[in-house]
Order: structure tokens, then C-alpha cells, then sequence
């Protein structure tokens, strides 16, 4: 089984979000929102949910005086294809190639893929520095899309998304922080949101490095107001963190993978 997080360039307007997600029928597992990054997270399972979804977002967003503070190259800006439920890596690149073949096709979208390439793993930042200067699209049109841009297609391994608001609204500390925690477990970025400033971070391996630990590092440097979980995350991190402090990290049982597949009728 297949999961694909679907981030599109609209987080303003709920019923046109609404209307994207429900492109993906009943292999919707979660949406989540955030209007001041102006995105939004879908989360689906297999592979003709991203291209439904996909195909709703470039007719009903345009990228033209996109404003908001996570960076995109898109209106259906970041595809990743991740392994789920007895599913390989393999079968993640597999299906990462499908859509970028098809949506450089069918929608005439320029598609950049990182994850595992014959030439070697290319990475998401690596790919928003080069897109259209030093790389050209690996499939689709060689210039954007004139309204929707271009597609960020991606095969990895289950990441966990987490945001952290600091009490004290300085974009420089949240900056250095985001600096001090990037390695090969963690991506970090220090980012203005509407009044305040957040930490947003990437967990690329939740059971080495989880949410506890990354808000305790950010804590014992400057007071963090709350914490985000973005999407889902693997029942197995969630149990790495003591109950106690689940509504500290907003974690639960129901943000889980396996919660959301039981609420869909689907196999964990």
C-alpha cells in the first residue's frame, strides 16, 4: 500500500479545499490547513487519488500572486509517494514515475523528482534551489506551467511534519534554531506566520529522532508557545512519547496512520 502526502498552494479559502479533497473519494485520509503558510496537507492513499486531486487543483488554483510563508514551486507542489503496510521503497519510485510521466502529460506540468535517482538520491531543498536554474524538468514542458507552475514529485520513507510557535516572535532566533537542528535526521526552517514565528521541521527519522526531541531542544533555548503536528505520523512514534505529554506535542491516536486507515475500511 501506498500513501501520498499532497501539498497544494491554497490554505485561504476552506471550500475550494474542500473541494480539491473530495476529488480523492474515499481514499482521503486527512486535510490540514494552515492559512498563513497558504497550504494544505492531503493526505490519500494510492495512486489515482493524487491524480484526482492533482487534476482539481490545477483548475481551480492559479500561482500567479501566490503569497505565503512556506516556499512552492507549485500549485500541487509537493507529490511524494511513501511506503506503507508492507509496501518497498521500490514500489514508491515505481509510482513516482508513473505521475510525473502522466502529469507532465496530462496536465502539462513540469516535474521535478527527488528521492532515489539512477544518478544518485536527490533531495527536496536541493531541488527548490535548482528548479529552472542549473535543472530542468524531468518530464512535462521545460518552462512552468502558466498557472499552475511546476510539480515537486517525490518516493521517501514515512517523515513526520511538525511545527513549533515560539512564545517570543523573533525571526532571528527561530532562524538559528532551525540552523542548529538541521542534520541528516531533521530539515528545519526558521519562518515569519502572521504575527509570530515558527520552527517547522521535518522528521525524516521519527524513530531516531521524534517530535519530543526536537521540542525539547527548541524549549531548553527560548519558551515554545505550542506545538503543530502537520498530518499523520506512525503509531510507532506516537508511542515513543509518553502519554502525558501527547497534548504538549499535539499527538494522539487518532493523527495516526493506522487510526486513519481504520476510519477508511482499509488494512493497517
Amino acid at each position: 500500500m501506498l500513501e501520498c502526502v499532497v501539498n497544494i498552494s491554497e490554505g485561504r479559502r476552506p471550500d475550494v479545499v474542500a473541494g480539491i479533497a473530495a476529488a480523492a473519494g474515499p481514499h482521503l485520509l486527512d486535510v490540514h490547513t494552515d492559512a498563513h503558510h497558504h497550504r494544505s496537507v492531503l493526505t490519500l492513499l494510492g495512486e489515482e487519488a493524487p491524480r484526482a486531486v492533482a487534476e482539481a487543483a490545477v483548475a481551480a488554483l492559479d500561482i500567479r500572486g501566490h503569497t505565503g510563508a512556506h516556499p512552492r514551486i507549485g500549485v500541487v507542489d509537493v507529490v511524494p509517494f511513501v511506503p506503507i503496510a508492507g509496501a518497498s521503497l521500490a514500489d514508491a519510485v515505481a509510482a513516482r514515475d508513473r505521475f510525473a510521466a502522466w502529469a507532465g502529460d496530462r496536465l502539462g506540468l513540469p516535474c521535478f523528482r527527488y528521492g532515489p535517482l539512477s544518478g544518485g538520491d536527490r533531495t527536496l531543498p536541493e531541488l527548490r534551489r535548482r528548479a529552472f536554474a542549473d535543472l530542468v524538468p524531468d518530464t512535462g514542458p521545460a518552462r512552468p506551467h502558466p498557472t499552475a507552475g511546476a510539480v515537486a514529485v517525490g518516493a521517501r520513507e514515512v517523515l513526520v511534519a511538525f511545527n513549533l510557535w515560539l512564545a517570543e516572535p523573533d525571526l532571528a532566533v527561530a532562524r538559528r534554531l532551525a540552523a542548529e537542528l538541521r542534520g541528516p535526521a531533521v530539515r528545519a526552517l526558521g519562518l515569519a506566520v502572521g504575527d509570530g514565528v515558527q520552527v517547522s521541521v521535518n522528521l525524516l527519522d521519527p524513530g531516531g529522532v521524534g517530535p519530543a526531541d526536537v521540542f525539547d531542544a527548541v524549549a531548553a533555548r527560548t519558551p515554545v508557545a505550542r506545538a503543530e503536528l502537520v498530518g499523520l505520523l506512525p503509531r510507532s512514534v506516537l508511542q515513543m512519547v509518553p502519554p502525558e505529554r501527547w497534548g504538549q506535542l499535539d499527538l494522539g491516536e487518532d493523527h495516526t496512520i493506522e487510526a486513519a486507515l481504520a476510519r477508511a475500511g482499509q488494512p493497517g
